[in-house]
């Protein structure tokens, strides 16, 4: 038994008097809830798409309520994806960096001229002064390490010092 016209709202002039009857209350609606900025006259015509793709399963009584939450969940999801966006607008990507070539050049020559100067030291110095100064290590420690007094290690990291200030100007 084929359905009446009145179970479905497939017919253009039924579809078309729904439309007419409320499309300015549900643009009103989602404009005083949600504002300008995500566009309710968008979300009102997407509303109206999905009734008219499920015009079959939608009854006249129920399509006021199904546009109005169709386009409620629109809206929402819609607020969602720009929150989204916000939070990814404020966050920089990793790999950018506003150094410019000079600058990259320069720190390319200085890290040059240090490992220079570190491979300049005495085996015992370069040994002293990275335990220290790369590692953390305390003269104590170091001086356990290595089976040495801690005068030693004081005097190996001090001459290393020296050295490398020579070495390196900008230090």
């Amino acid at each position: 038994m084929p359905k009446s016209i009145q179970d479905n709202i497939c017919e253009e002039r039924l579809f078309s008097s729904i439309f007419n009857k409320y499309a300015k209350d549900l643009h009103n609606f989602l404009y005083y809830k949600f504002g300008e900025q995500l566009n309710p006259k968008d979300k009102v015509q997407e509303a109206f798409v999905k009734l008219w793709e499920n015009c079959g399963k939608v009854t006249p009584e129920k399509a006021k309520s199904f546009v109005f939450t169709t386009a409620n969940n629109l809206m929402l999801n819609e607020a969602a994806h720009q929150k989204v966006i916000l939070k990814y607008q404020g966050t920089k990507p990793t790999h950018y960096t506003n150094e410019n070539p000079e600058f990259l050049m320069q720190e390319d020559e200085y890290r040059k001229k240090v490992q220079l100067a570190l491979a300049n030291l005495t085996d015992a110095q370069r040994e002293a002064f990275l335990m220290n100064r790369i590692e953390g290590k305390r003269f104590k420690e170091i001086a356990e390490i290595l089976d040495i007094s801690t005068k030693a290690v004081e005097k190996r990291i001090y001459g290393a010092l020296e050295k490398l200030r020579k070495d390196i100007k900008e230090l």
